[in-house]
This record gives C-alpha cells, sequence and structure tokens, in this order.
C-alpha cells in the first residue's frame, strides 16, 4: 500500500466534500459536484477498501468494539482542517461503541496529512492508526 497515495486520494475527497458543502442545494453545479464525489468515493472504495476494512477491524479491535463496519469512505472527514474535525459541533465520521468505554460517545473518523483513523471521545481526539 502507497501511503502518499492513499493520502492524495483521500484529500481529493475531503476537498470535494467542502466544495460541495460551500453550496446551496440549488446551485447548478451542486448535482455535478456530488456525482463527482461519489466517483471518488467508488474509486477509493475499489483502491483501498480491502486494505482500510483489515484496518478497521484491528482499529475496532484496539477499542475493543464490536460495532458493525462500514465502507472506509463513511469515515472520512469532512474537512481538510484536523483541529475543526472535532470542534464545529458537527459529528464527524461513524459512531462506534466499546466495551472498553462503555456509555461514552466515540466516533471513528479518517482524516488526511497523513491518513489516519482518529477516534473521537467528547473534544479529545486519539491517533489508532497512521498509514506508513
Amino acid at each position: 500500500m502507497n501511503a502518499t497515495a492513499l493520502n492524495n486520494s483521500l484529500v481529493a475527497i475531503i476537498q470535494k466534500k467542502e466544495e460541495l458543502n460551500a453550496l446551496d442545494y440549488n446551485d447548478a453545479r451542486y448535482d455535478d459536484i456530488e456525482e463527482e464525489l461519489h466517483d471518488l468515493e467508488d474509486d477509493f472504495n475499489e483502491e483501498y477498501g480491502d486494505f482500510l476494512e483489515d484496518v478497521l477491524e484491528d482499529v475496532h479491535a484496539k477499542l475493543k468494539s464490536d460495532t458493525d463496519l462500514l465502507l472506509p469512505t463513511a469515515y472520512v472527514s469532512s474537512s481538510l482542517d484536523v483541529a475543526s474535525v472535532n470542534k464545529d459541533g458537527e459529528k464527524e465520521g461513524v459512531w462506534v461503541e466499546s466495551d472498553e468505554f462503555p456509555g461514552v460517545d466515540m466516533r471513528l473518523v479518517l482524516v488526511a496529512n497523513p491518513a489516519r483513523f482518529m477516534v473521537l471521545i467528547g473534544d479529545q481526539a486519539r491517533e489508532l492508526w497512521k498509514a506508513e
């Protein structure tokens, strides 16, 4: 697995999400940008899906979580600004349940620069895996 290529693909998806989020639903470009995003996500899942699903299994094992795994793109952050991922009030990533932290609201998110999975707990973020 090429960590640079993975990160570049992830950055492209996040940039497209940022572009889409900046548009109003009534914008004439909205549907085209949304389709471009879906194409990028499909390519990403095809290229890195199997690898990242194995990573997600390891991450879930670290958290002692039996929450169902989703496609890797479900975890992708909506911003390249990692500092804002857990600070803007929006729920980033995918909710997970953990035997390690019962009753705690936790979310897994895939962020870029470098590509890595983070667990968000309250206003705290902890790296669980980094592409190398």
